[in-house]
């Protein structure tokens, strides 16, 4: 039998994401200087190369057609690239190389190093996603890490002081993954609004 809803469980539900989003407007001062870095690599002519597992991919897929065919009517285009669209190369890397590598093989091939690398991990714990974020940062890359939880091996690339791999870690404040998912789709939506708005006025984006 079905247990009826409460409005005690309803309001739980909305808590856990009115909780996270909270948090999030918290980062806008470290949220803001990962746009104004985005937008000095667009501004020099870089791409921006995404990358993640599972349902992070469906978000790296989004975050670069974001950029590629922008929604919003006058707001201009900017190069981006996905890196899990390629099944073919993906299967090819991984039974070649390891799982591991099969975002920074091909990072080793595609990357220059005014490019923006942005990998996606609900929970931070995805190898091949840290490999290939340290990997951009080796080659010059900006890098970026959308992340929840306690940020897993991909937070640590932050922290390696003082020779930290990571450019800009951006967290969900939440062990969820659905709330996580909900609070990266918001993140990456302002990661592109204000990147055209350091690019749209003179001087701000260089």
């Amino acid at each position: 039998m079905i247990r009826e809803l409460t409005r005690a469980d309803v309001e739980e539900v909305f808590l856990r994401r009115t909780t996270a989003t909270t948090a999030l407007a918290d980062e806008a001062d470290r949220i803001g200087d990962a746009c104004h870095a985005m937008a000095a690599r667009f501004y020099r002519g870089g791409r921006l190369i995404t990358f993640g597992n599972g349902a992070a991919a469906a978000d790296a897929a989004h975050l670069a057609v974001e950029f590629v065919h922008p929604v919003i009517m006058g707001k201009r285009a900017l190069p981006a690239v996905s890196l899990v669209t390629d099944p073919a190369t993906l299967t090819g890397i991984a039974r070649r190389s390891g799982f591991e590598d099969t975002f920074a093989a091909q990072l080793r091939t595609h990357a220059r190093p005014d490019d923006i690398a942005v990998g996606i991990s609900a929970d931070g714990a995805c190898v091949n996603v840290a490999r290939a974020l340290g990997e951009a940062h080796d080659r010059g890359l900006l890098t970026v890490a959308l992340v929840g939880g306690d940020g897993g091996t991909v937070a640590a690339l932050a922290d390696e002081r003082p020779t930290a791999r990571l450019d800009h870690l951006l967290r969900a404040r939440s062990g969820d993954p659905y709330v996580v998912k909900e609070v990266h789709v918001t993140i990456y939506h302002v990661l592109w609004e204000l990147a055209h708005v350091f690019l749209e006025r003179p001087g701000r984006a260089s």
